[in-house]
């Protein structure tokens, strides 16, 4: 198997990103490729879930779409706001969890990259850089919250985009996703190497059977849900 290109797409150039910041890669330029094919602009509203840098959505504030940013760190948090005032885009970041910060508002996008990678332990870190990728014993500890409140997210009409490892479920976020109403369709998918994180756990996963020996690719999925 070889890799699939991803191109940068419109993800915006020379992000800073302070220590401990998940830096953009492979998954987040994929979604940025995604991101680029929705309908944008003054009046949308925007909102993504775990900013890190805030790349993603300062490519959304770059339509003009009114955006707001949440990260449960605070090193991303600031990280975000730094790259906002460097871009000169407006761009609101608050610090805490996406349930509680949502405030109750509904948005015509959704947008996330949230922590997939399969990680021993049933308890999520609570500091580190490891809390941007580890996601529980199956990688689902964040998607399955995702998928369960994306209906409390979204207008009528409005889009869930989320990219994911293949590793972690795909069938199972759709049909999730499905589930709570939304119409869910993989847009767009991308192999990649294994990157450090994999690498060091390779032992577990394949005991999990959530790798195959030897595996050297992951897949990375684009999954869009449309709310009725």
């Amino acid at each position: 198997m070889t890799p699939t290109a991803v191109s940068p797409g419109a993800l915006p150039v020379g992000l800073i990103a302070l220590p401990g910041v998940y830096r953009p890669q492979a998954d987040t330029a994929l979604l940025a490729q995604a991101l680029a094919h929705e309908d944008l602009g003054p009046g949308s509203e925007v909102l993504e879930i775990g900013t890190g840098t805030g790349g993603l959505a300062l490519q959304a504030a770059g339509t003009g779409a009114r955006v707001t940013a949440v990260d449960v760190s605070w090193p991303a948090v600031v990280t975000a706001r730094l790259n906002a005032l460097r871009r000169r885009l407006p761009l609101r970041v608050v610090h805490g969890d996406f349930a509680a910060r949502a405030g109750g508002r509904r948005y015509d996008l959704v947008l996330s990259n949230p922590p997939y990678v399969p990680a021993p332990g049933e308890r999520l870190p609570s500091r580190g850089p490891e809390r941007a990728w580890d996601a529980g014993p199956d990688g689902r500890a964040v998607i399955d919250r995702l998928c369960a409140g994306a209906p409390r997210l979204l207008r009528p009409g409005g889009v869930l985009l989320m990219v994911h490892s293949g590793m972690c479920g795909t069938e199972e976020t759709l049909r999730r996703l499905a589930g709570e109403g939304l119409e869910a369709q993989v847009t767009a998918r991308a192999t990649v190497a294994w990157g450090p994180v994999l690498r060091s756990r390779r032992s577990w996963l394949e005991r999990r059977g959530l790798a195959a020996e030897a595996e050297e690719w992951e897949e990375l999925v684009v999954i869009r849900a449309r709310h009725h």
